[in-house]
């Protein structure tokens, strides 16, 4: 059997490698091409500049190994493995596919989370050999973070790395078909700041010809206000000593940078009010351009409703965020003044307490998780629904307790969706022996959405309809998302 295989792309020929799938079932191989450039590096004079396309090449890439990620070092915010790769060349995308020769396979293509300031393609979770297996074309890709990518620049484009996201999609439609693809059967996906990208393209009015299905994984929206983005910009140049301008930015080295992103995005308990209120400082900003109006707004409006759409959350995103030292501090805490403190209004106490009983009586740590994750998180759910009316979307729960930490915590699900189990790094999230069982619906699921634009339960129209709750067992539930309805 030969080790590689090429392509011919619009800019240049490139070579991948053949590998097998896992599972003992569908096709035996799938081939890798890894770190496909589909912008030029952007540094020097295209740093704070829209991404550029790919000027083609001589003779054939050699698409073996990952390439440069936008991320820098380990930021350790989540327990995914996503390795950084050095080098300038950060705007890639990786291609893995049963069989090039193939022709109009359904295509999935991953957006990466990290809060918009960290993550990576490169995470062996991301490998697309299990979907391969099952008959889809998988890309993820690449796009500048932090302030690089979302940062307020005076004389600069807005939203670089939402331009990269689309630049990326374009890049599919114009290539994909040459891997098996069928680029008339795109579904973008992705997980916390990806499955914020993935809502945030659903309601862009310039992205609606760049894919066909939504899948948004404990989507965590951007949607950052002109006057905050603006704030962010000129506070950090001046703590710079440089012009919020793309000049006086360009003096200051990557690391000097990230050093004064992370100082002026730090979240501590006096910013943690504006985070639950607002969002991440950095993301997605109404820009009056690709962004005109936040993206639940252009939901109601009607943008993207022909586009299916899955969407949901893990049980208790960021529950973590509560064990060891913050555990034993909010024992002192009034329940009163942690409920006002996320958020809670005096008035929907009673109803919220009432619906997340089974939490609050295992203490205010879980009690504050779980709060934190509806205000952040869950909430979003039921909104998104109801702002779409009767487009088609289907919502779900992860509700499986991780082995771990013993409830459903933020990243749990992204393993279940790949159907990688099996990969590395999966007993610090999940513990011992997750269920593959659980891994087969969860993915099989997403195989069936985005092969036939239904996962396999009845759609949520309106205020109506039911929930896929994942758990041992799994069921279909009404009202799943009742425990939030004193939030909205």
């Amino acid at each position: 059997m030969t080790e590689y295989v090429e392509v011919q792309t619009a800019a240049g020929r490139v070579r991948g490698r053949w590998r097998p799938t896992t599972g003992g079932r569908g096709a035996p191989r799938s081939a890798a091409f890894l770190g496909i450039p589909f912008a030029e590096a952007p540094i020097g004079a295209l740093r704070f500049q829209a991404p550029v396309p790919k000027a083609p090449w001589e003779g054939v890439l050699d698409a073996l190994e990952f390439a440069a990620t936008a991320q820098r070092g380990d930021p350790g915010v989540t327990l995914i493995p996503e390795p950084s790769v050095e080098g300038d060349s950060t705007l890639n995308v990786n291609v893995f596919t049963p069989d090039p020769a193939a022709a109009g396979l359904p295509v999935l293509v991953w957006i990466h989370g990290g809060g918009y300031f960290a993550g990576s393609p490169a995470s062996p979770w991301y490998d697309g050999r299990n979907f391969n297996r099952d008959g889809v074309v998988t890309v993820s890709i690449s796009y500048r973070l932090g302030f690089d990518g979302f940062g307020w620049i005076e004389d600069a484009p807005s939203n670089r790395g939402v331009r990269d996201w689309l630049l990326a999609l374009e890049w599919v439609q114009q290539n994909i078909a040459a891997f098996g693809g069928d680029p008339g059967r795109v579904t973008i996906a992705g997980q916390s700041a990806g499955g914020g990208a993935v809502l945030t393209l659903l309601g862009m009015e310039k992205a609606q010809h760049l894919f066909h299905g939504v899948y948004a994984i404990s989507g965590a929206l951007g949607d950052v206000s002109p006057a905050r983005a603006e704030t962010l910009g000129r506070a950090l140049a001046a703590s710079g000593g440089v012009s919020p301008t793309m000049a006086g930015l360009s003096t200051l080295p990557e690391e000097r940078l990230l050093a004064l992103q992370k100082k002026a995005t730090q979240i501590g308990p006096s910013s943690m009010t504006t985070i639950i209120d607002e969002g991440l400082p950095l993301g997605p900003a109404i820009d009056g351009d690709l962004l005109p109006r936040p993206t639940r707004e252009s939901l109601r409006a009607g943008i993207g409703a022909d586009k299916p759409l899955v969407i949901g959350a893990t049980d208790d995103e960021f529950t973590m965020a509560f064990t060891g030292k913050a555990a034993t501090a909010l024992r002192w805490v009034p329940q009163a003044v942690l409920l006002n403190r996320f958020g809670v209004s005096k008035s929907s106490r009673a109803e919220y307490l009432a619906a997340n009983a089974d939490v609050a009586r295992l203490g205010k740590a879980r009690l504050a998780g779980r709060v934190l994750t509806d205000r952040m998180f869950r909430t979003t759910v039921p909104r998104i629904a109801a702002d779409r009316g009767d487009a088609p979307t289907w919502l779900y729960r992860f509700s499986w307790p991780s082995g771990r930490f013993g409830f459903a915590e933020h990243c749990l699900d992204v393993p279940f969706f790949f159907d990688c189990l099996d990969g590395p790094a999966m007993e610090p999230l999940a513990g011992p022996n997750p269920p593959q069982e659980l891994a087969d619906e969860v993915h099989g699921a997403a195989v069936a959405f985005i092969t036939a634009g239904d996962p396999g339960w009845t759609r949520h129209e309106g205020e109506a309809g039911v929930v896929r709750v994942y758990d041992r067992p799994t069921r279909d539930v009404p009202e799943a998302y009742a425990s939030v309805r004193a939030l909205l």
